[in-house]
């Protein structure tokens, strides 16, 4: 990744930049890291953005541009539930982003849905607008989806199965699917029901956990759930539910890339990361919320209150100013930011240590702690590496 130079040391832009347009979510998820996390900074927030943050930011990803000499950029426009709003403001805000950008960068934008207020006339205006659009979703079936309900206990399905179908028949629109894995669910099941729906990208998320708040792990059958055992070696479901579902995939013909699949593979081939949950590239994204502040990524709430904040916003300091902020300078430090135990790790060029939140542990203080899900990291890694090995030819030799 191209970086700007500056004596001995790489300064790596942000070039991702996600914007809050609205705070609050019509659904209530059960396992939602942000409203039934311990980070209540939500309540604090304006429930939709101001013009004038929106003007504000605009600028601030202009400057960064410009400074960095940036030709490409990504913008997407998040939540809560972003189309709480209508399209209106989303379009707002890409023609502000668009107007203040220096000329020869290109932006692209995409918007992150739960799908239930996706309508027909909302398709064109955010296509017509160039935007992307990805769903939230557990599966592709009813009962899959039986966590996401409203605040009144609806299920959300009805709602998000017309979304699907306004999407399946425009590829120029439709981003993907991201499902968050429920290891009660048969991973054949979810991944058939997803495949069915004809995205052209799957990423699979593992819960957001850490060793002082662990995954639950129980498996059907298993009766109540669990938690994790402390300690790396103690392995949960995740691992062979991935790797059962990779198996489908990588037999299965053509189908839709699996980002944490193709991004493992890659990485097993000696290519850089462009995901943060694994692999050793700088962190390239920030967060600016509905009043303006500047945050770290969002799964960084699900470990404690003000985990994501970094006390920066678009109205007084830079995005320079945030490449600076210690918070985001450890999500950049590469091996040197892992624990020990990770850097004498043999995969952790491939594991980079997990996402950054998934290592929070209260006790010692902080992040620099393995991943709870180290083992089922190691797990997927070595099932991936094994099934790549063999189909390259012995004249080609092993992946490094």
């Amino acid at each position: 990744m191209a970086g700007e130079t500056t004596g001995r040391s790489t300064v790596v832009p942000f070039r991702q930049f996600v914007l809050k347009v609205h705070s609050r979510c019509n659904l209530a998820c059960t396992y939602c890291y942000i409203y039934a996390g311990p980070d209540r900074s939500w309540r604090e927030r304006p429930r939709t953005v101001p013009a004038a943050t929106v003007r504000q930011t605009a600028l601030r990803i202009a400057e960064h541009a410009r400074t960095h000499r940036l030709r490409e950029i990504r913008v997407d426009l998040h939540g809560g539930e972003p189309l709480l709003t209508g399209p209106g403001p989303l379009l707002d805000q890409a023609a502000a982003v668009r107007a203040a950008l220096p000329a020869g960068c290109t932006v692209h934008f995409g918007v992150q849905t739960n799908g239930t207020r996706l309508t027909p006339d909302t398709v064109d205006a955010l296509a017509g607008a160039g935007f992307r659009i990805g769903l939230s979703l557990d599966g592709g079936t009813p009962g899959l989806n039986r966590r996401r309900l409203d605040h009144a206990g609806r299920p959300s399905w009805p709602a998000v199965s017309r979304a699907v179908a306004l999407l399946r028949g425009r590829p120029d629109v439709f981003a993907g699917i991201l499902c968050t894995i429920d290891a009660t669910a048969d991973p054949a099941e979810v991944y058939g029901s997803l495949r069915a729906l004809d995205a052209p990208m799957l990423d699979f998320l593992l819960p957001h956990a850490n060793w002082s708040s662990p995954p639950p792990a129980a498996l059907p059958g298993d009766g109540p759930r669990r938690p994790v055992p402390p300690g790396p070696a103690g392995r949960s479901p995740y691992g062979d539910w991935l790797c059962t579902v990779f198996d489908l995939w990588w037999d299965g013909g053509p189908g839709p890339r699996v980002r944490v699949f193709t991004e493992i593979l890659g990485l097993l081939l000696g290519r850089p990361s462009t995901s943060e949950s694994v692999g050793l590239s700088p962190v390239v994204a920030l967060i600016v919320d509905t009043d303006g502040a500047i945050e770290q990524v969002d799964s960084l709430k699900s470990a404690y209150e003000g985990a994501a904040a970094t006390g920066l916003d678009v109205f007084r300091h830079s995005f320079d100013q945030a490449l600076a902020h210690p918070g985001m300078a450890a999500r950049r430090s590469g091996r040197d930011g892992l624990a020990a135990q990770c850097r004498s790790c043999a995969l952790v060029e491939v594991c980079g240590g997990g996402n950054y939140a998934h290592r929070y542990r209260a006790d010692t203080g902080g992040f620099t702690n393995p991943s709870v899900y180290c083992a089922d990291l190691e797990r997927l890694i070595r099932h991936i590496a094994a099934r790549l090995a063999a189909t390259v030819s012995p004249t080609d030799g092993p992946p490094t």
